[in-house]
């Protein structure tokens, strides 16, 4: 079985969810984690991990694009949430500096914004011993993997995972030995010029790397550019494969073996 570490199912562009459930078990992926991102999606993000647990763990957070649409007591419920409901990790949180500040924002203050709530993100992390999923993104450079980085040196009780990751190996390999970090790989390992990705995949250490969709996004060669399902995570898996000389199988175990110890998983899942 396979597990897709990372999902957005709470999107306007799935329509019937129990539809892309069934397509997912098809292609061999028999549970995802969906990540939280702002206001409109933390509750109906828990009442469908309530209708779907055998398929679904919810984790909630608030997207670094979004820091500026929730406000500290918007942020303050959603910590309720968490505290009154089970989640796989706090996620997904981290810093985007890729996007420019939204109107009425200067590049300043947005980006202290994100700071100061990723710090939040991690208190609450530690607060519920939980792990968390991480978004670093930038135009040019590395500020924002850097400062994420920083702050999550302060909390070396909760492990990060840094999701989607296009980095080279020495930023993989700082993460595993100094924050005793994970990274997780998407269908971006599919596409042609994602060699440096692929370079990563090949030589991780096989303790230390996930498999995810960020469906409805990056939906993997031979279906890209079409709306992603957590069940195309088999595509990443196979390509994982072949560059390790594996089998399918043996990633799927090893994969699903990282997702459940990182994520609690409970028995069965």
């Amino acid at each position: 079985m396979i597990i897709d570490t990372h999902c957005h199912l709470i999107s306007e562009k799935y329509g019937d969810l129990d539809l892309v459930r069934a397509e997912s078990l098809a292609l061999g992926v028999g549970h995802c984690v969906t990540q939280g991102t702002s206001t409109y999606d933390w509750e109906p993000q828990l009442a469908l991990a309530a209708r779907m647990p055998d398929f679904v763990s919810s984790c909630l957070a608030v997207h670094p694009s979004e820091v500026h649409t929730v406000s500290d007591e918007q942020f303050e419920h959603m910590v309720q949430l968490c505290r009154s409901h089970p989640q796989a990790a706090i996620g997904e949180t981290g810093l985007d500096y890729f996007w420019d500040a939204p109107e009425g924002w200067s590049e300043q203050d947005f980006r202290a914004r994100q700071l100061h709530l990723l710090e939040r993100h991690f208190e609450l992390a530690q607060e519920l011993g939980l792990n968390i999923s991480l978004h670093t993104r930038d135009k040019v450079g590395l500020a924002s993997f850097e400062d994420a980085f920083a702050i999550a040196r302060n909390f070396p009780k909760v492990r990060p995972v840094f999701h989607c990751f296009i980095g080279d190996g020495a930023q993989a390999e700082r993460i595993f030995s100094e924050l005793d970090g994970l990274i997780s790989f998407t269908g971006i390992l599919t596409f042609n010029k994602s060699e440096h990705v692929q370079a990563v995949a090949t030589w991780c250490p096989a303790d230390r790397f996930m498999v995810e969709t960020d469906s409805p996004f990056l939906s993997p060669t031979p279906h890209r550019g079409k709306v992603n399902i957590p069940g195309r995570t088999k595509f990443v898996v196979d390509k994982i494969a072949e560059l390790r000389g594996m089998t399918a199988e043996e990633v799927a175990d090893c994969t699903t073996a990282n997702a459940r110890r990182f994520f609690r998983l409970p028995e069965g899942v």
